[in-house]
């Protein structure tokens, strides 16, 4: 390809690239910038922008009516536990499925691989059961532990923890390293970029579940970020007499915009990390 003509592909690619990027972005700014706009005005004129309207007070009462505040707290209770109990047990379980020959590690694994194909709705009412049977209801422990072992977590770290050269391991045993040393010395600094792909990951996913905490906390006390969010337009029409759409949009905008802020930083924070580990382990050699 000629120099000429590939300036022209070049031009096309980053023109369809950046208008795909403007398409994707223009919901979300457009809420965010319409959370700071009276109520009046974006129902009024939703495309709108006045500079000199811009004011705080969707924020102000959505933190009044709405129990965001708990539903943070409660999302990052679950957020640390659950997260770190998945970075630390499914490299363990990979490890395992990766270094090891035992008996049945064929089968345990396709079995592990075969709940990837569940859906999520099927394994709700045995796990609900199991809850209940245990009295753990609205508490911390059934938001946490249902799922803080994932089969993707296991099958990804996996795949990686099997690109690792036996040798480097045999090395260690050799030094006199015993097999927990070996995995917390050797393996886990070979598989950090990866680590904080799926770390990037286990935030997102734990942070939008909605499904499972909705059936297992449905008390307003346990309630995570998703849940509270997902009864918003209810709670402030409840909390508030008289309060009409435009209000009830108002402050709809403004918790979003509150509730996509945490993910927003954490993804630009750790993007470089992410994009390393999805590639980690995808180029043998």
């Amino acid at each position: 390809m000629n120099p000429s003509r590939r300036t022209v592909a070049s031009i096309g690619a980053h023109t369809f690239l950046g208008a795909v990027l403007v398409l994707s972005l223009a919901p979300v700014v457009w809420a965010v910038v319409s959370a700071f706009r009276p109520p009046t005005e974006i129902v009024s004129h939703p495309l709108g922008l006045n500079l000199s309207t811009l004011t705080l007070e969707n924020f102000r009462r959505v933190l009044d009516d709405v129990p965001l505040v708990q539903g943070f707290v409660n999302t990052a209770i679950v957020l640390v536990s659950k997260g770190t109990l998945t970075l630390l047990l499914a490299p363990l379980a990979a490890f395992a499925f990766a270094k090891y020959r035992f008996a049945g590690r064929g089968v345990l694994f396709g079995a592990v691989l075969v709940t990837l194909m569940l859906p999520t709705i099927v394994l709700i009412i045995p796990l609900l059961l199991q809850m209940k049977e245990l009295g753990w209801v609205n508490t911390y422990q059934a938001l946490i532990l249902p799922g803080a072992v994932d089969a993707f977590a296991i099958f990804w770290m996996r795949q990686v923890i099997a690109e690792i050269p036996d040798e480097l391991l045999d090395a260690a045993r050799i030094d006199g390293c015993g097999e927990f040393g070996i995995f917390a010395r050797v393996v886990m600094p070979l598989i950090r970029p990866a680590l904080a792909g799926l770390g990037v990951l286990t935030v997102m996913n734990i942070y939008n579940d909605f499904v499972w905490p909705v059936v297992v906390a449905n008390s307003e006390r346990m309630a995570t970020l998703q849940v509270v969010l997902s009864t918003l337009a209810q709670n402030i029409t409840g909390n508030r007499i008289g309060a009409d759409y435009a209000t009830v949009t108002g402050e709809l905008l403004a918790a979003a915009s509150l509730a996509m802020l945490p993910l927003v930083i954490i993804f630009i924070a750790l993007q470089r990390y992410f994009v390393n580990g999805i590639l980690a382990g995808s180029v043998k050699g």
